[in-house]
Parts: structure tokens; C-alpha cells; sequence
């Protein structure tokens, strides 16, 4: 199973961007799939995640400018971001729970993509 993640880039403050992350490979489903970020110096924190049951949390520091969704058809996950602000300047990682064909559930990461917010 491998996370792929895309949609990175330079944005300028006040700009949007959305992030990409699709999980492929053999799997049974998927439980969970989140967007964590490491900003330079910082810790990794969390996002967004979003479960198979539909809810979501937001970090306070994004809500109301983030929105993370689902298609669950192709096996993808989305950050829509918006008022992006300087501080949001980090890379960026997806997350996945996904059950395999044993009913064993694994954590999964994707490679990180990096945004860039200039002010």
C-alpha cells in the first residue's frame, strides 16, 4: 500500500490551494485518512482527519479556512485550503488507516508535499 500525495506549491497569502493524497495498492478499506503537517523547527501536528463514518476535526488554527473531504470510489483524500496564511508554510503529510485483506489495520504516510505561503 503506498500513499501518494500532490498538490503542493508557492501561494501567495490570502490564496488557495488543494492537496491530493491517494492510497492504492491491495486493501480491504480504509478506517481513517488525515492531513498532518511539520513546519521547520516544529513539531508534526495535525490538520484535518476524517473517518470512514463521515465525521471530521479540524487543528483550531485552521478551522473555517481548511476543509478536508473524501471520494472514497478512488480512494483519495482532500485538503481544500483557503485564506492561507504564511504560517501555514510547512510540508505536508497524508495519513491513512487502512484494514487489509486480514482484517489488520496499518498506518500509512505519504512522502510530504510542500507548501509555501508568501506574505
Amino acid at each position: 500500500v503506498q500513499l501518494q500525495a500532490s498538490g503542493g506549491g508557492l501561494v501567495q497569502a490570502g490564496g488557495p490551494l488543494r492537496l491530493s493524497c491517494v492510497a492504492s495498492g491491495r486493501f480491504d478499506s480504509i478506517n481513517y485518512m488525515g492531513w498532518y503537517r511539520q513546519a521547520p523547527g516544529k513539531q508534526r501536528e495535525l490538520v484535518a482527519e476524517k473517518i470512514s463514518g463521515g465525521s471530521t476535526s479540524y487543528a483550531d488554527s485552521v478551522k473555517g479556512r481548511f476543509t478536508i473531504s473524501r471520494d472514497n470510489a478512488k480512494n483519495t483524500v482532500y485538503l481544500q485550503m483557503s485564506s492561507l496564511k504564511p504560517e501555514d508554510t510547512a510540508v505536508y503529510y497524508c495519513n491513512a488507516n487502512i484494514r487489509d485483506y486480514g482484517l489488520v489495520y496499518h498506518d500509512y504516510w505519504g512522502q510530504g508535499t510542500l507548501v509555501t505561503v508568501s506574505s
